[in-house]
């Protein structure tokens, strides 16, 4: 519980409804992602575009999540965090049925920025309420959980999508999302309820006082650590969400339904990477998780750049399967990271939390639409076109970064300046 409003056990949801809510409003992201990937290869010939143009699909849903973010947290902490969601949710299913019957790319791509929108307010929402309920490092052990359902919802969802894709085709595949995302919003309709008490609501700012509270975010070293930390890692993910399909299924040949079982295996080692989160929370603490999760990403990135090198100096392409250690191995240090950096971003602020996981999640989004802004050029530059190396060399970057950020500015900002104790 929170240390700055102390409530009584009993006042609290029941633990299992917390990380059921938490697995299904964090697991919208990979379905809203992941479960489609497999299908992206198919949408040029039906739609009639590039491959590069098709990847829109993907860019403008994380730069409206980004965006809506900036409206979401604000929102949530006038109004508490269950209407945002249940707001969220209804336009996230509204949006796939969109996707479903949309005639061109144009129609596609603003039905993925209205999901995009949808999605923030659950993001936001399921990351604030962690601070409603936890102290700093409470929360990071009961997000790992949380985080480990989204893992489980990831692991499945890219086989259930390449198989869906094979053989119903990628409309099909995106009615799924809207399915997954109708039965989040029965759930939290039916069980979680209201985590942010009146008296911890903020009144309704004004612009200037909104940028205000934003500077002061900003300015605090502990935020600016662990968003730099969540947004590091995630870039190095994105790299791989964006890229992963055209190199497996385009350039190594492997079918749909293996694909998909390339992405699960990614999301089983994402899960292995919660659950040691999980054991190693209460020995290690937040920053001494980052530092195991820093030499995952290093490791991570140093394979798949190695395999460039490899590749331009054999002038001869891998194995499938030995594309995978250094992602599996990246993967787990991102389940190491996400926890810890999720609850450290909004730690400091009890009373903005919302505002705090909004401005965060703005920032992240911002720098993964600048990479798929480069992966775009990138993909259609000769030399890199039709290669592993857009994968692999931008996995590899985004391991060397996030592991100067878990090794410098997380181990010297990254504890909270009073340490917090509540009664779990």
């Amino acid at each position: 519980m929170s240390a700055s409003d102390p409530r009584e056990a009993s006042a609290l949801p029941p633990h299992w409804v917390v990380v059921t809510a938490l697995s299904l409003l964090l697991g919208l992201q990979p379905v809203a992602t992941d479960l489609y990937l497999p299908a992206l290869p198919q949408m040029p010939a039906s739609l009639g575009v590039s491959a590069a143009a098709v990847q829109w699909t993907l860019s403008v849903l994380v730069l409206a999540f980004g965006i809506a973010q900036l409206f979401w947290g604000p929102v949530s902490d006038r109004l508490g965090r269950r209407p945002v969601l249940m707001a969220g949710l209804a336009l996230f299913v509204l949006a796939s049925v969109a996707t479903v019957l949309a005639p061109g790319l144009g129609v596609l791509v603003v039905a993925r920025a209205a999901q995009g929108v949808g999605l923030a307010a659950a993001l936001v929402c399921a990351r604030a309420m962690i601070r409603d309920l936890y102290t700093p490092e409470q929360g990071a052990h009961v997000l790992s959980q949380g985080l480990s359902g989204l893992g489980v919802i990831a692991l499945v969802g890219p086989i259930i999508g390449g198989i869906t894709a094979a053989s119903l085709g990628w409309r099909t595949t995106l009615a799924l999302l809207g399915v997954f995302a109708l039965a989040s919003l029965v759930f939290i309709w039916r069980r979680l309820p209201e985590t942010l008490p009146q008296h911890r609501r903020q009144q309704g700012l004004s612009a200037r006082q909104r940028l205000a509270q934003w500077h002061g975010i900003v300015r605090q070293p502990m935020f600016r650590a662990y968003t730099t930390l969540t947004s590091s890692t995630y870039g190095g993910l994105y790299v791989f969400l964006a890229a992963s399909s055209f190199a497996f299924i385009e350039v190594l040949q492997v079918s749909r339904p293996v694909f998909g079982m390339v992405m699960a295996s990614m999301s089983l080692f994402y899960l292995g990477g919660t659950l040691l989160c999980r054991r190693w929370l209460p020995h290690r603490g937040l920053t001494g998780t980052v530092r195991v999760g820093a030499m995952c990403s290093l490791t991570g990135g140093l394979w798949c750049a190695g395999l460039s090198a490899w590749t331009l100096a054999t002038d001869t392409l891998p194995s499938p399967w030995a594309v995978m250690p250094g992602l599996w191995i990246y993967a787990i240090g991102h389940g190491l990271h996400q926890p810890c950096s999720q609850a450290g971003v909004v730690a400091s602020f009890p009373h903005q939390a919302g505002a705090a996981s909004a401005l965060s999640g703005f920032i992240m989004c911002w720098i993964a639409f600048g990479i798929s802004a480069v992966l775009a050029v990138w993909m259609k530059t000769p030399g890199m076109a039709g290669t592993l190396h857009p994968l692999t060399l931008g996995v590899g970057l985004g391991g060397a970064i996030t592991a100067w950020v878990a090794l410098g500015l997380v181990q010297r900002h990254g504890r909270p300046a009073v340490e917090q104790h509540a009664v779990s």
